[in-house]
């Protein structure tokens, strides 16, 4: 029933088939009919294209792809209990307090610390920080006493003295330090009382000694009181033998009056307004 056939059957052999293609070839499309399909172009090996998508991948889509791997490269490696701009607020979601950016999970947030407005705040604090420890006095602190290795106790030499004029009992304490180099020994008196080797005695007193890199020693010596008038008090260090001279002088100990005793209360004589007094 096609019009368009019936001159080619009535044509025979070849002029037939030839009327049939030619007729094909000039014969009008119906609305409706899909159109041949074309060549597919092939967008998956093309440069900068994400694989699998069939085209190349947009700023918008490697931006996303980039954030998604910081995100997960944070949760592995930071930790937000650490940090001190993190803040979840009462609504459930989470803030930078350093920026002001609200978040709605950890992996935006973890994302937000990785961009350059993270980062560029973090430089400006760091810098207004140094800043204000620049210009604020900084407070002394005490570092303690100055460690350094002993290297054993000082060879000593003591003689016990009598002025021949006053009587007085004297004591002539000679220390070696033969490796002390720029430091001078240092000498003071220490009551029973501040040491906690030995059980405090209240008759004596110690004499210390302290040169470094030597040991401290400690000379026992009788509770008195040292005279150091008329130059009896000598102290004395030689550089170039290293030895430390020290030669003192003890106080006599004198009896002292003792203060008079307060008057017995049955003695006093108490006076009234009304005139006269009794004794109690």
């Amino acid at each position: 029933g096609n019009p368009w056939l019936k001159p080619c059957r009535r044509a025979v052999g070849a002029d037939c088939a030839e009327g049939a293609a030619r007729s094909e070839l000039h014969r009008p499309r119906r609305f409706g009919r899909a159109p041949r399909a074309a060549a597919a172009m092939d967008f998956q090996n093309r440069v900068g294209h994400k694989f699998g998508t069939m085209g190349p991948a947009t700023d918008q889509e490697v931006a996303m792809d980039r954030r998604e791997r910081l995100r997960k490269l944070a949760l592995e490696t930071i930790d937000l209990s650490k940090d001190p701009y993190f803040l979840r607020n009462h609504l459930g979601s989470y803030e930078c307090k350093l920026c002001l950016t609200l978040h709605t999970n950890e992996g935006s947030y973890l994302a937000h610390t990785q961009g350059k407005k993270h980062q560029i705040n973090l430089a400006r604090r760091a810098a207004k920080e140094k800043q204000d420890q620049t210009i604020q006095p900084q407070p002394k602190t005490a570092s303690g006493p100055k460690k350094t290795v002993k290297i054993g106790r000082p060879g000593y030499r003591v003689t016990k003295e009598r002025d021949p004029d006053s009587q007085q009992k004297a004591l002539l304490f000679e220390v070696e330090y033969p490796e002390a180099d720029k430091a001078k020994p240092r000498h003071r008196f220490m009551s029973a009382y501040e040491q906690k080797i030995e059980p405090p005695e209240s008759k004596f007193q110690y004499l210390l000694l302290a040169c470094e890199p030597y040991e401290t020693i400690a000379f026992k010596v009788p509770n008195m009181e040292v005279d150091k008038e008329d130059n009896k008090f000598y102290a004395n260090w030689d550089g170039q033998r290293k030895v430390f001279t020290m030669q003192i002088f003890f106080k006599e100990r004198g009896l002292e009056e003792l203060p008079a005793l307060p008057q017995r209360a049955g003695s006093t004589q108490l006076a009234f307004h009304g005139g006269g007094s009794f004794t109690r």
